[in-house]
């Protein structure tokens, strides 16, 4: 790398280097979305409610391992821009390749360990004996060959803090094209049900890690694996940072696996069905979320970093804002939509549709409050402060919305499920004015006493 060479970061505006990673970060991660809604559509046209409902059982499997690479990719990435920021470059790189060796290892070591007792785990997860040989089919291929989708995910954050967030969209796109064109050739040609859907995620996540390996050979690369020795001081700090995403992703396997429970209790199968639905919608609206906050983080751990603090308020600042409005649009989209969102995924018995329905309206409320809170833990994790992120993130998605789904439909029945969700968001969100209140008034408190001082030696002199 040219001693000339200039940061991006450095050269553009706030508001121009965030378009510039806002619009393929969203872009990749709607088209992955899509990619979803594509295979409950095939599989829920195909195999039927029941077998929706088993995938949506085994699901935490898949978001455990994807939390697993956001762990250590966005502690990994974090530190790697905040070096960046520092111009380190040498730290930078032994970040990167300590990161990319560990979720390798840390992946392979727990699929192998969890496929040994399986059948349990199924069951644990909320199957009856309708839903278990779809869960088990699903589960097995995941635990075995997961390892492949953690490294692709690692790297692809890497791949965007290092300056090629349209070279990670691509990736992206690529995984969405072929899981579909794989899934439909697995489920209507070879017709191999529910494992199918499973070994076309394998696959088209090693196709987009080809499509990753490209940044590689760009001049603009700082991505070099490097000799190093391990530093348990580095790999805690990767871990501390990361933590915030590993539990963002860990909290969505509690939150369907609660649902799932909740559902199956108070509905049966239609009952897990009509949240599966609703889960399929939701995780577009999520990953359209993590995409913004994938916009973000880039630039505030490399402004972090370089100690350039007025760049890390404004990120923060549109950041905010955009949220703000994409969760009042999509509120209100998916109130008048909610009928038509649901009839994609199949002909379904009406107790399966209306509840889809009827919890879709409700449950919506929380994408006003939902968007923020994600922006805001991202901007915590990326500043160093991963107390403030850890709280924000188990809060939303364990603390408060576990004590929520336990007492609410108590009270409520099933509305007191779908209800779990906004107001946990919205407790939190109220959670983090508090905080910024209180620390607004202790820094204003310090300049106050600083100036105090300052004139006090003034008259001194």
């Amino acid at each position: 790398m040219s001693t000339n060479w200039t940061h991006p970061l450095e050269r553009q505006t706030v508001g121009k280097a965030f378009i510039s990673y806002l619009v393929p970060s969203v872009l990749g991660m709607l088209v992955i979305a899509l990619n979803f809604i594509i295979d409950g559509i095939m599989v829920g046209h195909k195999l039927g409610s029941t077998a929706m409902a088993g995938i949506g059982i085994a699901s935490p499997v898949y978001t455990l391992f994807v939390a697993m690479s956001l762990w250590i990719g966005m502690g990994g990435a974090t530190l790697y821009s905040n070096h960046m920021g520092r111009k380190d470059h040498q730290k930078a790189k032994e970040v990167f390749t300590k990161s990319i060796i560990l979720i390798a290892l840390a992946t392979v070591v727990i699929g192998y360990t969890a496929f040994t007792f399986k059948d349990k785990l199924v069951y644990a997860l909320g199957a009856n004996a309708d839903t278990f040989p779809f869960a088990a089919d699903y589960m097995n291929i995941m635990l075995l060959f997961g390892f492949v989708f953690t490294i692709e995910n690692a790297l692809s954050v890497f791949v965007r803090n290092d300056g090629g967030p349209n070279t990670s969209m691509y990736a992206q796109i690529t995984f969405a094209v072929a899981n579909i064109v794989i899934n439909y050739i697995t489920l209507y040609v070879l017709e191999w049900g529910v494992r199918g859907v499973a070994l076309g995620t394998i696959v088209s996540a090693a196709l987009a890690l080809l499509v990753l390996f490209s940044h590689f050979f760009k001049k603009s690369n700082n991505l070099t694996f490097t000799r190093f020795t391990w530093s348990t001081k580095l790999l805690g700090m990767i871990a501390l940072i990361g933590f915030p995403s590993f539990l963002a992703e860990l909290g969505m396997s509690v939150f369907s696996v609660s649902h799932n429970i909740s559902m199956e209790r108070i509905g049966g199968t239609d009952g897990v069905a009509s949240f599966t639905v609703l889960n399929y919608i939701h995780g577009v609206v999520l990953m359209a979320f993590l995409g913004l906050a994938s916009a973000a983080q880039p630039l505030i751990s490399y402004y972090h970093g370089a100690q350039r603090s007025k760049r890390v308020q404004e990120t923060i600042r549109i950041a905010v804002k955009t949220a703000l409005t994409c969760g009042v649009v999509l509120l209100l989209v998916v109130q008048v939509g909610a009928p038509y969102f649901v009839q994609i995924f199949g002909n379904f018995s009406s107790s399966v549709t209306d509840r889809a329905v009827y919890g879709l309206r409700i449950f919506t409320i929380a994408y006003v409050f939902m968007g923020i809170n994600f922006v805001m833990s991202t901007y915590f994790q990326s500043i160093g402060n991963a107390k403030m992120a850890i709280w924000i993130t188990a809060a939303r998605e364990m603390i408060i919305m576990l004590a929520l789904i336990a007492v609410l439909p108590s009270f409520f029945d099933v509305t007191g499920v779908w209800l779990a969700v906004p107001l946990s968001e919205m407790l939190v969100l109220i959670t983090i004015a508090l905080y910024y209140r209180k620390r607004s008034m202790a820094e204003r408190g310090s300049l106050l006493q600083a100036d105090q001082t300052s004139s006090r030696f003034k008259q001194a002199k």
